[in-house]
């Protein structure tokens, strides 16, 4: 349900994780740039705001990748669309590894807000000394790198929120039962997003959670399918013992 790098472009590759750009994200960028082209004098403004977003974005995915790989895990391949990116990483199976992996993305907005902030108190404390489109660019920059920390944080599986959650849990419930948790309570919080959704009348909001609650049964449905597993393996080991 997540975009791969098949039928995407290859961009770049750097420390062994390639970057891709699936093709939808241009139809994409045509429909923004041409919708909030009243926000700045020029269309280049428009533009660079766009291409800022999916660095942050692939910022973020870099996050992800390179705390997998501190943990031992595998992390190759990137897909930047227009949902935002995805980053493929493969912790090894333990509860602190995949938490390493997954908090990463969101610390580095962190560090982006940090920054951001910073260069807003400090270098531009004065906003009429400031050429007005590098200062809606740079408060654009703010926001949009925000709203992406504040959502992903959102305890909604598979968002990272949800997948923190279900890492922290794993501790205590086990690899099995985490997923199921957190994918139930993914489902909920997916029901909610929707009626925000509907009353936002948002096409592209509804886009995004129809994203997420597929995501999410996945979640639900591979968490009873490991549930399943354990149970023979138990029965198995059973069986094996009183031979």
């Amino acid at each position: 349900m997540f975009p791969t790098g098949e039928g995407s472009i290859r961009l770049f590759r750097v420390g062994g994780i390639q970057v891709y750009l699936h093709w939808s994200w241009f139809l994409v960028a045509v429909f923004e740039l041409t919708t909030r082209r009243e926000v700045y004098g020029s269309l280049a403004w428009n533009a660079a705001e766009y291409l800022a977003l999916f660095g942050i974005v692939l910022l973020h995915e870099f996050g992800h990748a390179l705390a997998c790989r501190s943990v031992g895990g595998r992390a190759e391949q990137i897909v930047l669309w227009p949902l935002g990116g995805v980053a493929y990483v493969q912790p090894p199976e333990r509860p602190g590894a995949v938490l390493w992996s997954i908090a990463a993305g969101p610390l580095v907005n962190v560090v982006l807000f940090t920054v951001l902030t910073a260069w807003s108190v400090f270098v531009w404390p004065d906003l009429e000394s400031v050429p007005r489109e590098w200062w809606l660019f740079w408060r654009s920059l703010w926001i949009i790198n925000v709203v992406l920390l504040v959502f992903n944080l959102l305890p909604i599986y598979p968002l990272d929120g949800g997948q923190i959650l279900r890492a922290l849990l794993w501790f205590a419930l086990g690899r099995a039962r985490s997923l199921q948790v957190a994918a139930g309570i993914g489902l909920v919080g997916t029901a909610l997003l929707a009626l925000g959704a509907i009353w936002l009348r948002s096409v592209w909001a509804g886009l995004v959670v129809a994203f997420i609650g597929l995501n999410c049964w996945a979640g639900w449905k591979h968490a009873r399918w490991l549930m399943q597993m354990e149970r023979e393996n138990a029965w198995l080991r059973v069986e094996t013992s009183r031979d």
